[in-house]
């Protein structure tokens, strides 16, 4: 093995929907031996689903063939650079014969290779009989299930690119993979190099959710410029599973340790035991150091032999759904609309009695504007500009449609200043949930197809994993009774500080990035400085965090160390109302929970606070963006 040789991969996409900016910058400027993209979630499985259930070709991101592609095809093939992308969906033979079509098409000569086994919907009914639960809740297996996908790994992704495939389509698998599929591939990493997969599967993550690794979701966000050009991420990867992230030349966007460490703990639980279907990953003493002011290098990452199962992620069709808004102006805005969104509900409730409908299954009355989502933390009750906004989940879809028709009345009967938002009556459409489970590999059949050809591709299924004992570095505050959670919630607590102390927000101390995982939000923290990192964990407890979102975590709230980036983790269990498609709020996804994690009144010596007043003062003066 040449110890010196690297392999520079290019992320060009986060989810379905990205920027069409991706593909071409990072082949045309990113000197880059593999181009890679990610566009699946939860969210994206259903939507496909219900596009293959209209028409039996779709069912896969068409973006990636029509827009992506199309783009960069010839460039691709003039410089021999390699492709992998999830793109494929539920449906990754269609993308792949739609992707041949178009190398025909453009007159190429390119192999396209489609991994399939990730859909296991054919053994739903033997499970469900079986007594199929959801690992997080415990609920039984619902009835109509519309998709069910084990999340796969990087080997299949390999084995496709060593029969010589120039593109690699896969269906479910786990983001990451699409970026350790080619350094196991190109170093011959095996199966069980288990520190070298943690290293290949944290480059992954790193890139995978596209420019989130170059300045996107920064909590410094004033300090990131040119957004419109922002550059999609490098990875420069070495034999030893060291690597450097990077971005194209003349690009906007930031390469920094901060947001790279964003980034590492982005949407992941326990920091010391991040479950992959390759590898179980250590990253708690990951070290990220800025190289130059374009490049930040990563090294560390251990890890140990995976489980013996696939998590399995399946939707399943719940009633139907429908949101309503109206813009209310003036005095007393925000009590106008609250009202308003209240008389909406009252009086079609009403009209379902008159007319023998069952109840809705569940509501939910927002008012945009005036911080609803934060809470007791709330500080713009006074606003008079507001959006009110009611959403409503119902079993029958003709409920939902006397929901839209009597919206638009409150315009001219209710509260003065409501005027109607510009858009159509609210449509209803399916409500899409997740049910998850987990499935022994063994039950999973894996295989490739390429010049019409299928050929298994086996991966080990004995797993092994154990949590070691030093991965329980954690603390744990337990979910609150309901009567208590709601006391909290009602009522902010005001802070005095001791004598010769103040009163910071954390965004002084820390950087802070969310993410959801189903119904679960975690929230990375990392110290400014290293000196920083004790008042954090002194004051920024698990308690102190479940307590802070009171209002909208309904479950436990674990906090994990993270030592090598002074930082640690935080886990907050049932704290998305479901999460995804199933949540009603405006931030189904956890997105701002660390924005507002960031508002946390901090106690620090009054010296120090003048001191972070000023480099407070300083950052914003060197604001980057016009």
């Amino acid at each position: 093995m040449d110890t010196n040789r690297k392999i520079r991969i290019g992320g060009a996409s986060g989810f379905w929907g990205d920027s069409s900016l991706g593909a071409p910058q990072l082949v045309l400027g990113g000197d880059i031996d593999y181009l890679v993209f990610d566009y699946l979630a939860e969210l994206t499985m259903a939507i496909m689903a219900a596009a293959r259930g209209k028409k039996p070709e779709l069912g896969y991101a068409t973006d990636f063939v029509d827009v992506a592609m199309r783009s960069v095809l010839p460039e691709i093939a003039r410089r021999r650079i390699r492709v992998v992308s999830n793109a494929g969906g539920i449906n990754p033979r269609s993308c792949g014969d739609a992707l041949a079509a178009l190398v025909r098409e453009l007159g190429l000569d390119l192999k396209i290779a489609v991994v399939e086994g990730d859909d296991v919907s054919a053994q739903i009914p033997a499970l469900r009989a079986a007594g199929l639960k959801d690992m997080f809740t415990g609920a039984p297996a619902p009835e109509r299930i519309i998709s069910a996908n084990a999340y796969l790994g990087a080997l299949p992704i390999a084995q496709a690119l060593a029969a010589g495939a120039d593109i690699v389509i896969t269906g479910r698998c786990v983001d990451s993979a699409v970026t350790l599929g080619p350094l196991m591939h190109e170093f011959g990493w095996r199966a069980t190099d288990y520190d070298l997969l943690a290293a290949g599967s944290l480059a992954g993550h790193i890139i995978e959710c596209g420019a989130q690794a170059t300045g996107g979701l920064h909590t410094d966000w004033d300090q990131v410029p040119d957004w419109a050009n922002i550059g999609y991420p490098v990875i420069e990867c070495a034999a030893d599973g060291s690597f450097t992230v990077g971005k194209p030349p003349g690009t906007g966007g930031l390469i920094s340790a901060a947001n790279v460490a964003e980034q590492m703990l982005y949407e992941i639980g326990d920091p010391g035991a991040y479950v992959l279907p390759d590898v179980v990953c250590d990253f708690r003493d990951v070290r990220i150091e800025q190289l130059s002011p374009d490049a930040v290098r990563v090294s560390g990452a251990r890890g140990y032999a995976p489980t013996d199962t696939y998590k399995v992620s399946a939707t399943y069709m719940d009633g139907f759904r429908a949101a309503g808004t109206m813009v209310i102006v003036g005095i007393d805005a925000v009590a106008k609309a609250q009202r308003t969104g209240e008389a909406v509900l009252a009086r079609t409730r009403a009209i379902f009695r008159a007319r023998g409908l069952p109840d809705y299954t569940a509501t939910h009355v927002e008012v945009i504007g005036a911080e609803s989502g934060y809470g007791p933390h709330a500080r713009a009750r006074a606003a008079r500009e507001v959006t009110m906004r009611v959403a409503v989940n119902h079993t029958m879809k003709p409920a939902l449609e006397i929901f839209a028709r009597e919206i638009a009345p409150a315009g001219t009967s209710w509260s003065p200043g409501t005027t109607g938002p510009g858009f159509a009556r609210p449509s209803a459409s399916p409500l899409i949930k997740q049910f998850a489970f987990t499935l022994p590999k063994r039950d999973v059949a894996i295989q490739v197809t390429m010049d019409g050809t299928s050929v298994p591709a086996p991966v080990p299924v004995d797993g092994g994993w154990r949590a070691p004992a030093e991965a329980a570095d954690t603390t744990t505050a337990p979910a609150l009774p309901e009567s208590e959670r709601l006391a909290r919630a009602a009522v902010e607590t005001v802070r005095t500080p001791a004598a010769g102390h103040a009163l910071v927000p954390l965004v002084r101390l820390a950087w802070a990035r969310s993410g959801d995982k189903g119904d679960n939000s975690n929230i990375g923290l990392i110290a400014r400085r290293p000196e920083y990192l004790p008042i954090l964990l002194e004051q920024v407890t698990a308690a102190a965090v479940r307590d802070w979102f009171a209002h909208m975590v309904k479950g436990e709230v674990r906090r994990y160390r993270v030592p090598g980036i002074h930082g640690c983790n935080f886990l907050l269990f049932s704290a998305l109302d479901g999460g995804g498609t199933a949540s009603m709020r405006l931030d189904p996804l956890g997105k701002g929970m660390g924005q507002q994690l960031l508002d946390m009144p901090i106690e620090v010596p009054a010296a120090l606070a003048a001191a972070l007043e000023d480099e407070a003062s300083k950052r914003q003066r060197a604001t980057q963006w016009p």
